[in-house]
């Protein structure tokens, strides 16, 4: 190879590829409009008073934070979050079983996400991560 075709390579030649099909005998073809779309939880998360500017720092724990909730509470984050609002706000008699549940599970999911996005953050006294619904 010398330098003209190091530095200048020419355009390849596109080939034409043969497509075959395979798939397994009596096995129907897989079809997207069968798929149901997995419903995206609506709600943000943002890391309030973290003492250092580091934007990518922060960035990179809020999404661990999102991730490990997420993985913690599935599609049941927004209402596990008002149950926890409302068992804040109210007493014990007010709420149902369910609501109590969900409460419950907020709190462990919130404690598990807030030790994953505070991993590698370093010093964070007075930070938290606020979860507001969409």
């Amino acid at each position: 190879m010398n330098q003209a075709e190091l530095f200048y390579p020419q355009a390849a030649v596109p080939q034409p590829v043969a497509a075959t099909h395979t798939d397994a005998p009596g096995e129907p073809p897989f079809r997207f409009e069968d798929i149901e779309p997995e419903p995206r939880v609506a709600y943000t998360v943002r890391l309030a008073d973290y003492p250092h500017p580091a934007a990518d720092a922060a960035k990179v724990a809020e999404q661990r934070f999102r991730r490990e909730l997420d993985r913690q509470l599935g599609g049941e984050v927004v209402r596990a979050l008002r149950a926890f609002q409302s068992a804040s706000e109210s007493s014990e008699t007010d709420l149902t079983r369910e609501e109590m549940a969900l409460a419950k599970r907020w709190m462990k999911a919130y404690d598990a996400a807030r030790t994953a996005g505070f991993r590698d953050l370093g010093d964070t006294d007075e930070a938290f991560f606020d979860v507001r619904p969409i």
